[in-house]
């Protein structure tokens, strides 16, 4: 074999899956068709369990540093001031959810980051690189480049985005619809004269649900501005010119638009494909389903569909090959159904359009019931995403289970009874094997739902994988 995988797809979830795998020396390369990478937004909203995979990656500080939280939102109807609101009301850490509310950050900053962590493990995109064509046979893969190269892989990985050549070339069904009926323009801009501390909402008088957003994005001079088209607007300018004079239409005047990064008329592509494999070829990201951007569900998907494959991939074990599909496709289809109710309320013009709930933020991904999830009872089952917990190690310092989750290994969790001394905690198989960790105040108990003498064993992508 020429690698072990090969990923068509540079994007977020491309470059999770390629980290994943190289993290385990796995033998990697990761193609993307674009001459230059991509300059812009797009998925800019990070919900609270991409953070938790993030810091699993080791590339959350980065993303901390470079992003932002939630702002409040402005409400501007003729010209006025007239309310303020927040997407989601912000929550407090708990010991079990220490990232419990979303992040901000422009999707080619998140690329970034994620280049550059897999760098640090040799591996690099190769830009300029198209799939051209591929055969499997029992033992790989032999595909086609647009250098002219062919490659010999054990396994093929399209994260080629909607569009996806991968999952066209094998023929699985992208199921759902276009409709044509919902527009929306949207785009990256310069909009001096906006206080970059608040998301805008500019309302039209006569209907204030209808209206152009802009939403700063951290770490550059941009907004990134949206804005519901009409019945009536069949041909809509997305140059500079155009977008202004919306606004000015809208607020009054008063701030001044430049450096327009990217623009486009947007029309909801709802889909699921069929399949997220078919023999030694896997679909994951855009490739296997799009989204909406209401919600912001789309790129955490694909990020966690690559969170989920990677480890699986570098096993190679046939029961983990098979679960991937039955665990991520259920849980796309479930996510697709949440995104596509909040656009019909933009559609609808419920006031609640800018709200988000519990389930945006994707805590509660469960893959309960799956090939890998025996039947299990209480708060905590089998599937469920593992709980953070603080915990105290033998010379008092103080540490996480999430720190010691942290890696491409399993972890096996021992509650006992320790007289004098409440919960103690036995990892196995990461960085504190062998050493007992206290539990003071008995967070990790309460998190786990569990007795003493239990034994909860950790996937690495740090799911509940049983309960003894």
């Amino acid at each position: 074999m020429d690698v072990r995988v090969l990923i068509a797809g540079a994007g977020p979830t491309g470059l999770t899956l390629a980290i994943e795998l190289a993290r385990r020396d796995v033998a990697v390369r990761i193609v993307d068709q674009a001459q230059a990478y991509f300059a812009g937004s797009r998925g800019d909203g990070i919900q609270p369990r991409t953070l938790e995979v993030f810091e699993d990656l080791g590339v959350l500080d980065a993303v901390l540093a470079a992003g932002g939280p939630p702002v409040p939102m402005k409400i501007h109807v003729g010209g006025e001031v007239v309310g303020e609101r927040m997407m989601a009301d912000p929550v407090e850490p708990t010991p079990s959810k220490p990232y419990p509310n979303g992040w901000f950050l422009g999707q080619s900053q998140t690329e970034g980051i994620l280049r550059d962590r897999l760098a640090e493990f040799g591996v690099r995109v190769e830009l300029g690189t198209a799939l051209t064509g591929f055969e499997q046979d029992a033992d790989g893969v032999m595909a086609r480049l647009s250098t002219g190269e062919t490659v010999r892989a054990e396994y093929l990985v399209g994260a080629d985005g909607g569009k996806s050549f991968v999952r066209k070339a094998l023929g699985i069904p992208f199921e759902g619809s276009t409709d044509e009926s919902i527009r929306m323009l949207l785009g990256d801009v310069r909009a001096d004269g906006l206080d970059r501390g608040y998301g805008h909402w500019f309302g039209a008088p006569e209907d204030p649900m209808r209206g152009m957003m802009f939403s700063p994005l951290p770490g550059t001079p941009h907004f990134q501005f949206g804005a519901p088209l009409g019945d009536g607007e069949v041909e809509v300018e997305t140059a500079l010119p155009a977008i202004q004079a919306r606004l000015d239409a809208l607020s009054g005047g008063g701030v001044t638009l430049s450096d327009l990064a990217w623009s486009t008329v947007w029309r909801p592509n709802v889909r699921l494909a069929a399949r997220f494999r078919e023999g030694r070829v896997f679909l994951a990201g855009d490739a296997a389903h799009v989204h909406p951007p209401t919600g912001g569900q789309g790129l955490n998907t694909g990020i966690q569909d690559a969170y989920n494959l990677g480890w699986k991939l570098a096993d190679g074990a046939p029961e983990l090959l098979d679960s991937y599909e039955a665990e991520r496709r259920t849980v796309a289809a479930r996510v697709l159904g949440i995104a596509t109710g909040l656009l019909q309320k933009y559609v609808d013009g419920d006031e609640d359009a800018h709200r988000r709930g519990e389930e945006t933020r994707q805590l509660d991904i469960t893959y309960r019931g799956g090939p890998l999830s025996p039947a299990g009872t209480g708060a905590l089952r089998p599937g469920d995403r593992a709980p953070d917990a603080p915990l105290v190690d033998a010379n008092g310092k103080r540490v996480r289970l999430f720190e010691l989750f942290r890696g491409p290994h399993a972890t096996e969790l021992r509650f006992g009874d320790v007289p004098g001394s409440g919960v103690r905690i036995l990892p196995a198989g990461s960085v504190a094997t062998g050493t007992d960790l206290l539990d003071e105040g008995g967070h990790a108990y309460a998190a786990y739902d569990v007795r003493p003498g239990t034994r909860v064993l950790i996937r690495p992508d740090n799911h509940v994988w049983s309960i003894s």
